[in-house]
């Protein structure tokens, strides 16, 4: 069964409540906490923000005797606390407890409301042992706001000739924030502590870097694979740590790139590809919680298909374990897609493919959602939205490389998925269409975009658009996601990414799309973030501009590069046609000189105040291995 939590809704995101009770710093002073309830003896808990079976799950009371349970709320009534029926606050004058745990961070508040109600022998005890630093604390007025818990994960190693390195911007004094700190914990493979430290993210907009490489050498650390957990102290804006996250090696053998976890745990992850022929997929399993995850609490499955076969190990509180997929799903082969049953334990987890020309690559499922129902009204909104839902990916040089395409259900609701796929070149003609069908949900429907654009880009390049066929069915729900692979034809490198589809460009709004980044639907600007890869490597751009509707002819696009203090360099503008692409490098853009004077860790911001543009990052090397991944804004 999975984690009775609540981590995250589509309405009103992130739960505060979770990352406070789960966040490694709660850990300590929780088992102290228990351990001085145990020896007092009977307890009575008041529970008045519901919050005490959160508490429990991450921090087992069952060792507690407890003399009684109560809520403030009439509402309440009818639950069950650790075991107790809820009784009214007002019967706590009858207790006859040695303690009163109240299940709250505001412990004044909440005892200066039933005082009166309360012996005065009794010893009170609350959360308030369980918080943060103050210094850790961006809003000393509420402990819960969100802005107090901008946390996240990422898989971080450095070991056999493979390292990473985590780069973001201070994005967050675009916002107002003054003095942002990231406040880092890197866990080993065991769970185990490896080091702690704040790093400073400087002055407004400042590149920010984390190189696993760095921190090995830092602190004197034996090698490593396991996890980065991030805590990000006085941002604004932003309770969310956006990061790009390249994997590199010794050898041209890795390079890859993915970016930041969403950091609420899911049930459910999907898109997760069967091996090929002599491919190794391993799914890193990173319990981000203070909490051991049990044998048999993990599991993997054949899309659409049960049994569920079972991970049998448990896994140490923060703890990373190498998951092999073919240990697990013998006969399962690639284009077929694999189900992650993750019970809430990790943040979005990343997969590792080692081919069988020793080439690796990592990339990350998708949470699968199951609050989704299936909603008619998106198809009758085509003659108000016109395409609707797209989901855009490159179709890179034809001459370099091969672009893949894999359809991938993304929530429980999706029996069938009705697909087809348009090919628009760079000046924004559809020049092909190919229609899959209605997708069954077990489907294994590889698309060669390649080879379906073949002879029909006249600048070689361009770009995929996934959208629903409603002529081949009407079952959908607006959450179409696809797997994308890139093989580069002369090193035979490989890379891939995986996204979900969106309203663009169009006035009209729907159940929050076009959506916005900051602030409200419609999203109709752009600001993404490229990081530019250190000497002796090429980084390159795919910016799509996907239209639902009618939008502006040509978009007024922005490429502005950013010194590594975040002073703005030097800026070019550029034009895409509507339904268009450009695939650009960065030396094309920007000479030399003004990229040395941009200092170690540079960055362009591509910004875009009419239209919403989609974008995709890689890096290349002479030898023609390459990453690729899609860019997040802010």
């Amino acid at each position: 069964m999975p984690l009775n939590i609540e981590t995250f809704r589509n309405d009103i995101g992130g739960s505060a409540i979770y990352k406070a009770l789960s966040h490694p710093l709660a850990a300590e002073p929780a088992r102290t906490l228990i351990d001085r309830l145990r020896r007092i003896g009977p307890i009575a808990i008041y529970d008045p923000d519901g919050i005490m079976a959160a508490f429990a799950t991450f921090h087992p009371a069952d060792s507690l005797k407890i003399a009684g349970a109560y809520v403030q709320s009439v509402e309440h009534l009818d639950r069950t606390i650790l075991g107790q029926p809820a009784r009214p606050v007002t019967a706590l004058r009858e207790s006859t407890c040695k303690a009163l745990l109240i299940a709250s961070f505001d412990e004044k508040r909440a005892l200066g409301q039933i005082h009166h109600l309360v012996a005065g022998n009794i010893e009170i005890c609350s959360f308030a042992s369980l918080k943060l630093p103050e210094a850790m604390q961006t809003d000393r007025t509420r402990y819960l706001s969100p802005l107090n818990f901008a946390t996240n994960f990422a898989f971080f190693r450095d070991e056999n000739g493979h390292h990473t390195r985590l780069v973001t911007a201070n994005y967050w004094t675009r916002y107002g924030a003054k003095d942002v700190r990231l406040w880092c914990r890197l866990y080993a493979r065991d769970g185990e502590v490896l080091a702690t430290w704040t790093e400073d993210c400087g002055g407004p907009e400042s590149s920010v870097v984390i190189d696993s490489a760095d921190i090995r050498r830092r602190f004197d650390l034996p090698a490593f694979t396991g996890q980065l957990f991030v805590h990000a102290t006085g941002v604004a804006g932003h309770d969310i740590v956006k990061y790009a996250l390249d994997t590199y090696g010794d050898s041209a053998n890795v390079l890859s790139a993915t970016h930041d976890a969403n950091s609420w745990p899911s049930d459910l992850y999907a898109g997760l590809p069967a091996p090929g022929d002599g491919e190794d997929v391993i799914v890193w399993i990173q319990n981000s919680h203070p909490l051991a995850i049990g044998r048999g609490e993990i599991g993997l499955s054949p899309m659409g298909h049960t049994p569920v076969a079972r991970f049998d190990e448990s896994i140490a509180p923060f703890a990373t374990r190498a998951l092999h997929v073919s240990e697990v799903l013998p006969d399962l082969r690639w284009p077929n897609q694999i189900e992650i049953h993750a019970g809430k334990h990790v943040v979005r987890p990343r997969y590792e493919v080692i081919a069988k020309n020793g080439r690796s690559r990592i990339a990350h499922p998708n949470v699968e959602r199951s609050d989704l129902k299936l909603d008619p009204n998106l198809k009758r909104l085509g003659n108000l939205v016109g395409k609707g839902h797209i989901l855009p990916a490159p179709v890179l040089p034809l001459d370099t490389y091969v672009s893949l395409a894999l359809p991938t259900p993304m929530s429980t609701v999706q029996a069938h998925v009705p697909v087809k796929a348009l090919i628009y070149d760079s000046s924004g003609t559809c020049v092909a269409e190919r229609r899959l069908g209605n997708l069954p949900r077990d489907h294994a429907s590889l698309l060669d975009a390649s080879a379906l654009a073949n002879g029909k880009l006249k600048s070689g390049y361009g770009h995929l658009e996934f959208v629903y066929d409603f002529e081949a069915g009407d079952d959908v729900d607006g959450w179409l996601h696809a797997l994308f692979r890139y093989r580069e034809k002369q090193s035979g490198h490989e890379a891939e990414t995986s996204f979900g589809s969106h309203i663009f460009n169009t006035a009209l709004t729907y159940r929050g799309e076009p959506q916005s980044y900051s602030g409200p639907p419609p999203g109709l600007s752009t600001r993404l973030f490229l990081r530019i890869a250190p000497s002796g490597f090429d980084t390159f751009c795919h910016l799509v501009y996907p239209v639902s509707d009618s939008w502006h002819a040509q978009s007024t696009t922005s490429l502005t590069l950013r010194a590594t203090n975040g002073e703005e360099i030097a800026r070019e503008d550029i034009a895409i046609p509507a339904s268009g692409s450009r695939f650009w490098n960065v030396r094309d853009v920007f000479a030399a000189n003004f990229l040395d004077q941009a200092g170690s860790h540079p960055y362009i911001i591509v910004r875009d105040e009419s239209c919403r543009l989609f974008g995709y990052h890689g890096v290349r090397t002479p030898a023609g291995s390459f990453s690729f991944d899609h860019m997040f804004g802010f």
